[in-house]
């Protein structure tokens, strides 16, 4: 008599899944064992506990039959076809032998930004199996062009809180529902279960849109980067691994500093980021020696310092990070060597792939980190530093004449 909202709601049929999404992987599901502090789902001789003060959304996918059942003040059931719940008639119950009080675990500590609660699937709602290709922390969790897809036939609860007034994303897909406009992700968050699934002081926001930039756009969840780590780091003991090599390197949006290398790239408006993924990967990474190298590709926003103290704006570079997840004597070494490779195709082509500069960062070296690379770079650069040199003393002559009375 206490409850305040109990619902039962029909559900939809699944729809496709023809893009690529980061899926939430966390259930409040009635048949979930974890759910349940005893770690088992309840039988019949048990009594059911929710917390009563606890909101939550529970998906049932089957009958059961309980002995008792405390519900909360609020909260919804989400009945599968056929699912539902009926009194104990004290008949013996195969493995259910002596009852118990079975309390559901509260799901307020599950957060959105928790990088460990997420994972990319494709089509078909399975993980991306390309094992070359790997995300920095921030980019673990949905961007603000991203698809989100909570499975089908699964109620959840999600904390987004969060530093910025709007989390933008393209679409999220609940209960098989995609929903892909503005329009009707607000008419979802006035229906009864939105305020059950979602809560702290975040706003989501459905946009329908993609990145506008063949360059890439930047993920946009730099200013809750201290949420993203703080999760991360409270799942490992509070505390980054210790590297193992001399001089490790600090990725822009990654939590803890790597063994490995990082490219940074200057882009003119020809730079087409997806295409230069499909390039390093079947260029160089699909070569046998590359076979334990993982890299992370996309678009930062890295700040720029007067001095290096005051703060003055943020450029744009695209940020390549390789890490090699192999364990021999050559692991540092295959890294620094795919680098170079990366570095000496940028100077013979980088001016046809829409690349002016480049510079590289290597952890494995025995030189200061960010020496290595050096020369390509240059190399990369040589050719518009003439060519500025050479308009200078071009303009310079045309004034001088033009003082002179000799051209009008």
């Amino acid at each position: 008599s206490q409850v305040e909202h109990i619902k039962v709601v029909s559900l939809p049929l699944p729809a496709s899944v023809i893009a690529v999404y980061k899926q939430w992987i966390p259930n409040t599901n009635f048949e979930t064992a974890s759910n349940w502090d005893t770690g088992r789902v309840p039988c019949a001789r048990d009594v059911v506990r929710f917390w009563k003060n606890k909101v939550v959304s529970v998906f049932v996918s089957s009958p059961h039959a309980l002995t008792d059942m405390y519900l909360p003040l609020n909260g919804e059931f989400v009945l599968a076809s056929g699912a539902g719940f009926t009194a104990f008639d004290g008949s013996w119950d195969p493995g259910c032998d002596s009852g118990a009080t079975v309390r559901f675990a509260a799901a307020e500590h599950h957060t959105w930004f928790d990088p460990t609660l997420w994972q990319a699937v494709s089509h078909g709602e399975v993980p991306e199996a390309n094992t070359h290709i790997f995300s920095v922390d921030e980019e673990r969790v949905p961007c603000q062009y991203d698809d989100v897809i909570f499975q089908p036939e699964t109620s959840f609860r999600i904390n987004i809180d969060s530093s910025q007034q709007v989390i933008h994303l393209h679409s999220i897909s609940l209960m098989g529902q995609e929903l892909s406009s503005p329009e009707a992700w607000d008419e979802y968050l006035q229906g009864p279960s939105a305020p059950l699934q979602f809560h702290g002081n975040g706003t989501l926001q459905v946009t329908g849109t993609r990145c506008p930039d063949k360059s890439g756009c930047a993920c946009g969840n730099a200013p809750d980067g201290h949420r993203i780590c703080a999760s991360l780091l409270r799942a490992s003991g509070s505390q980054c691994p210790v590297p193992t090599c001399q001089n490790p390197l600090q990725p822009l949006g990654h939590c803890c500093k790597v063994c490995g290398a990082i490219i940074n790239l200057d882009f003119t408006p020809d730079f087409d980021l997806q295409k230069y993924q499909d390039r390093l990967l079947q260029v160089l990474l699909s070569q046998p020696k590359y076979g334990g190298v993982r890299m992370a590709i996309s678009k930062v926003h890295k700040a720029q310092t007067f001095l290096g103290v005051i703060p003055r704006s943020s450029t744009p570079l695209i940020q390549i990070v390789l890490i090699d997840d192999g364990a021999g004597v050559q692991t540092g070494t295959t890294v620094e060597q795919l680098a170079a490779g990366i570095m000496e195709d940028v100077a013979q082509h980088g001016e046809a792939l829409g690349i002016s500069s480049g510079k590289m960062e290597v952890s494995t070296s025995d030189t200061p980190s960010g020496q290595a690379g050096s020369h390509i770079s240059s190399r990369i650069t040589a050719g518009t530093i003439m060519g500025l040199l050479f308009g200078l003393l071009l303009l310079g002559g045309i004034l001088f004449l033009y003082r002179k009375g000799n051209l009008r």
